[in-house]
Order: C-alpha cells, then structure tokens, then sequence
C-alpha cells in the first residue's frame, strides 16, 4: 500500500458563518454541504472541512493552503475587490525548467495563511 492523493484537510475556525461565507462567497469555492459547524468545499475533488469551534483558534505556523490559479494577477485583483488583503503583491518565487512559480499571499479572518499560485509557462 502506498498513500497518494489527499482526500481532505481539515482547518479550526473560530465562526463557521463567518468562514463560510468568506471561503464560499469571497473565495467562490464550491460548497458540499454543512453539518452541524462542520463546512466542506470542494477544491478541484480534495474536500477542504472547515471545523467551527468557538473558542480562539491559533493559525498553525508553517501551514498554508495553496489555490491553483491561471492568471494570478488578475486572480489576486478579483479577490482584492472582494475585500481580501494580499500580504503583497503577485510575485515569482522560482524559475523552473520549464515554468516559472508564482505566488501572492492572504489570510482569512482567522489569519490562516492561504495564498494563489500559478505555474507560468
């Protein structure tokens, strides 16, 4: 047996309704179903549960989640008239051999780190 393909991944929100409607309105990922304070949405087929508690939750050092998207510019202006504040602005982080990677920074009003990331070719 080997272990490939994520299925899901979970992440500790303070306010379900709140994250809702900032992953699902603002970001305009594709929401499942919620049960209970449980959200899940579908990221290209890996279910991202959103897990409401409502005590403070701490956003995990070193974690971030990373949306694949054509056209980060334009991807990042979109989100910024939706209100999302971008750490800075889209930026190349590595010239592969045959694309470059690129990337532009937010958080999520729980101050998860998310960001956009793009392989130019």
């Amino acid at each position: 047996m080997t272990l490939s393909r994520i299925g899901q991944i979970a992440l500790p929100v303070s306010d379900a309704n709140r994250a809702e409607a900032f992953y699902g309105g603002t970001l305009g990922l594709k929401k499942l179903f919620r049960f209970g304070e449980l959200v899940f949405f579908d990221c290209a087929g890996v279910r991202l549960m959103l897990e409401g508690r409502p005590k403070t939750v701490q956003p995990g050092s070193g974690i971030c989640h990373y949306f694949l998207v054509e056209g980060i510019e334009n991807s990042a202006a979109t989100l910024t008239d939706k209100g999302v504040n971008f750490e800075g602005a889209p930026h190349l982080i590595a010239k592969m051999p045959d694309h470059e990677l690129w990337m532009a920074f937010f958080r999520d009003p729980d101050g998860h780190l998310l960001a956009l990331m793009e392989e130019k070719r």
